[in-house]
């Protein structure tokens, strides 16, 4: 099948596909649509982002729903507000000549009793987010109870914010008889077990193979020092001037900042993430579909109502902790058949990460340096010289030439080209022209990423005495440093929890501040103390020339230590954190130390700890705020 006539679609849907400038059938569209038009049968379908599932569902609902009748026929689950009101808009664009259609959207941040009303005005379908949904049924503002259709849309997404249980109380209201379409980008444990649960003999379509990404895609990824991450962003914008980008973060915390970063540093950002009102929200979507905003940052769950179909890169400023999200976020490019690049930011820890996404997705990541201060000068300029080319002539000018001719009378040609595009050339060379490498050399064969725990280590391992008795394990042991010592996720890594003790690692250039915020620091009511350790880590010695008696007595010497340190740790636990305290780091005054953390306190909330470069000098380029 090559056209939407060939699928079986009615006349009233035609015209709209016809207005809408749809031309051919996407896969999913081409496999789905006829297989739901012809039987009320459960289906499985799974297809990247961008490849058309809305119209593969909407368009079938569409046409078997009965327009006549006021009652609720057709549910659609949604795990975002975006995504909802995006479903929405499109079917009722598809049913625009399907009169007395009427499509409501059902999420939260909005009235509640305005989203009843419209249902009861009578709604066929309702597209709804799970727990807003579950809220109107639980008030008994809705009826599902004679639906025909129910649509699980981005089901691994929804199972992976926690909507399992909405979902399930929310289908147990509607009827067991109903046809159940279940569309997904990938397909975990999850999404095959709500699959079993929920439908009768499945038919499964698949577009590519599972959990694949797009081949219009490319994927990239550049080795940073955690420390750098910001600094490389913005000269991986700087090297694309034509970027149109989404950048992803982990927490809506990064979001904020690092949008909030961009935009001070001049460059064309926003923010998307679910501490926004849905005003908020609609006015960052909005300026981001006209252009007005290049670079969005976003976390992944804001991202899920994301459709633009001219995304040029996706930038990963972290990596997700959900790997198979990393497929969600690449489908954000290279959508409606155009190409895209998916980029990676990763520190050492993170680069085996890589390798299982390259697993799931069966493609090849290439490594590429971050561009020099050099290649980006080069860029910029060369960008400039084609926009100035290419630059329709307004005429309007002509009366201003004989003053601009007799201004630079004395100037020949060559002189002129280079006054004129020294304007932008010298905000970049000057920003660049000191700027440090920030691309990382990878290590073969190194455990933890890459990372070297011998003699000559950029690390540095700690000794801390609290442990697994004090309720951490080593996840929320990292957090509670990262938390404590405002730092990035990246930043502590190689975290070995013990019963009472335990140990982790930092960059070394962070040492000094580990050891002084640990001055004299308590946790519910005990000194917590934070002491360089000599095990590197991972069972490693010092060195290869160390024979086998040398070895067996330098692990015995470290074991020998750390458990001193334990009976220390558990001596202050037994006498209320008050122990001796004469091997810290030299003895100061109490008065001394408190108002020396009193100052970091003041100078960390001024917020000013970036590093050199990354500034917010006057000397910095500034980027246009509207695509040219």
């Amino acid at each position: 099948m090559s056209t939407f006539q060939e699928l079986g679609l009615n006349e009233d849907l035609l015209n709209a596909i016809t207005d809408l400038g749809f031309v051919k059938p996407s896969e999913v569209q081409e496999k789905a649509i006829p297989l739901l038009l012809e039987e009320d049968k459960d289906l499985v379908a799974l297809a990247q982002t961008g490849t058309g599932k809305t119209a593969a569902f909407g368009f079938p609902m569409l046409q078997k729903i009965d327009i006549d009748s006021r009652t609720t026929q057709g549910l659609i689950l949604s795990p975002t507000r975006e995504l909802c009101l995006q479903i929405t808009n499109e079917l009722k664009n598809y049913g625009k000549y399907c009169k007395g259609l009427n499509v409501v959207a059902i999420y939260g941040g909005s009235s509640i009793s305005d989203q009843a009303r419209a249902v009861k005005r009578g709604a066929q379908i309702i597209v709804a987010t799970p727990g807003r949904m579950k809220d109107m049924i639980s008030r008994r503002m809705v009826d599902i109870s004679k639906i025909q259709y129910s649509v699980l849309d981005e089901a691994d997404e929804m199972l992976n914010m926690g909507f399992y249980e909405d979902i399930t109380d929310i289908l147990s209201h509607t009827p067991e008889d109903k046809s159940t379409w279940l569309f997904s980008a990938t397909m975990p444990k999850e999404v095959s077990t709500i699959a079993k649960k929920f439908m009768y003999d499945p038919t499964e379509i698949t577009v590519g193979n599972k959990n694949e990404s797009t081949s219009n895609v490319s994927h990239e990824y550049y080795l940073v020092n955690a420390r750098d991450r910001y600094q490389a962003l913005k000269r991986l914008a700087d090297a694309n001037p034509d970027i149109f980008s989404v950048i992803f973060c982990r927490t809506k915390r990064d979001t904020q900042k690092v949008a909030e970063n961009l935009i001070e540093d001049g460059y064309s950002a926003g923010a998307l993430h679910g501490d926004l009102s849905q005003n908020q929200r609609d006015l960052v979507m909005k300026s981001f579909r006209n252009n007005q905003i290049q670079m969005l940052v976003a976390t992944d769950v804001a991202a899920r109502g994301i459709d633009v179909d001219d995304i040029t890169h996706v930038i990963n400023y972290q990596l997700p902790d959900e790997i198979e999200t990393y497929t969600h976020r690449s489908g954000r490019t290279g959508r409606a058949g155009k190409t895209g690049v998916s980029m990676v930011i990763v520190s050492k820890s993170e680069v085996r990460k890589i390798k299982s996404i390259e697993r799931i997705i069966k493609k090849q990541f290439e490594k590429k340096d971050i561009p020099s201060g050099t290649d980006i000068v080069e860029v910029q300029l060369m960008s400039l010289a084609n926009k100035i080319h290419t630059t329709e002539t307004n005429h309007e000018i002509d009366k201003h030439l004989d003053s601009i001719n007799e201004l630079f009378a004395d100037t020949d040609k060559d002189e002129l080209i280079k006054k004129f595009f020294s304007v932008e050339f010298n905000r970049f060379f000057n920003y660049y022209q000191k700027s440090k490498d920030l691309s990382v050399v990878e290590s073969r064969g190194d455990r933890d990423g890459g990372r070297d725990y011998g003699k000559q280590s950029n690390d540095t391992r700690y000794f801390i005495n609290v442990g697994s008795k004090d309720g951490f394990d080593w996840m929320k042991l990292k957090d509670f440093l990262k938390e404590q010592l405002e730092l990035g996720r990246d930043d502590v890594f190689k975290v070995d929890v013990k019963e009472s003790f335990s140990f982790f690692n930092t960059e070394k250039a962070l040492q000094e501040k580990v050891l002084a915020f640990f001055t004299d620091f308590k946790y519910e009511g005990r000194f917590v103390n934070v002491e360089v350790s000599e095990n590197r880590g991972g069972g490693r010695s010092g060195g290869r020339s160390r024979g086998r008696n040398d070895r067996r007595s330098g692990a015995s010497g470290n074991r020998r230590r750390d458990d001193k340190r334990e009976r220390r740790s558990n001596d202050r636990r037994s006498s209320g954190g008050s122990g001796n305290r004469s091997d810290r780091r030299g003895r100061r005054s109490d008065d001394s130390r408190t108002s020396d953390r009193s100052d970091r306190k003041f100078n960390d909330s001024r917020g000013d700890r970036r590093p050199e470069s990354s500034s917010t000098g006057s000397d910095r380029p500034r980027r246009s705020r509207r695509r040219d």
